[in-house]
């Protein structure tokens, strides 16, 4: 019996060590579990789809690719892809790796790419390069974000008509009680004052607009940003809807907890689908 005992304990001890540990789950807006699928049909619906990351985060990244990969089975050419990583004066050279007519030693020395550019986001380049589909360097400079930083939106007015082709038109629209601005006011503690966020704005009306810029009809344009620039349906996407308020947008995005079994208060909310990646994930940076 004793031996039995034993047995029965060192079994039970296993099954404790050997519980499953999901790398992710994804939950709709409401904290209801749903699978990939389900996000996968209704995201397929939309005219443009964001997707937010954690920058550093692989589950992120790997879930970027596998929705664009599994969506182009429906668009096939009908599909442009764009991104916050690239600046929208590097388009040209952009379109020229895209060609083949420039090498990636080429393309990496003249586009400021980000430092994990090669890991996270080069994948995504090869994709559309691939199966020639657009990709759009969504961007602001990030030059002229920093004149507003220092100066303020109205010193845009005075940089040079050829500068403005990179540029949302101007007047860039700012509203100040937008949570996600406020937010960041109250994040930096008032330094930097009220340029801070509007240093943000122009970032995400300059996306908005080369993304309505590129939209191809019938068909769905995929935006990679970090989540910031698109959670609770602010930034980019208040942008995209102040111009076009019957769009159909769909969002994603990616948050941390400790436990991903059941999606916690605060993310509730803050895209159409959620996806909760537990905070011990490794980092790609």
């Amino acid at each position: 019996m004793k031996n039995l005992f034993f047995a029965f304990a060192c079994l039970f001890s296993i099954a404790l060590f050997a519980q499953e540990k999901p790398a992710y789950k994804i939950f709709d807006k409401n904290g209801i579990e749903v699978s990939y699928q389900t996000m996968l049909e209704n995201t397929a619906k939309a005219d443009v789809l964001f997707i937010g990351e954690l920058h550093n985060n692989p589950i992120s990244h790997w879930m970027e690719y596998e929705i664009t990969k599994d969506l182009f089975e429906k668009y096939n050419e009908k599909m442009v892809l764009g991104a916050e990583m690239y600046e929208a004066d590097n388009q040209e050279l952009l379109n020229e790796y895209l060609k083949d007519q420039i090498t990636y030693k080429t393309f990496k020395e003249q586009a400021r790419l980000w430092p994990n550019n090669e890991t996270d986001y080069q994948p995504l380049l090869d994709f559309a390069k691939k199966y020639k589909l657009p990709f759009v360097a969504a961007n602001v400079p990030r030059r002229y974000a920093n004149i507003v930083y220092k100066s303020g939106l109205e010193a845009l007015n005075d940089v040079s008509k050829d500068a403005k082709k990179w540029i949302a038109p101007l007047p860039i629209k700012y509203d100040p009680e937008l949570a996600c601005y406020k937010d960041m006011l109250a994040m930096m503690g008032g330094h930097g004052g009220d340029n801070i966020p509007k240093s943000q704005a122009l970032k995400d009306a300059t996306m908005a607009h080369f993304i309505l810029e590129n939209m191809v009809k019938e068909g769905i344009f995929i935006h990679y940003n970090g989540a910031y620039h698109s959670n609770n349906y602010q930034g980019i996407v208040w942008y995209i809807k102040d111009k076009k308020p019957k769009l159909n947008v769909a969002t994603v995005t990616t948050v941390e907890q400790d436990n991903v079994s059941k999606l916690n208060d605060e993310h509730k909310g803050q895209a159409d689908y959620i996806i909760c990646v537990p905070a011990s994930m490794t980092k790609t940076y």
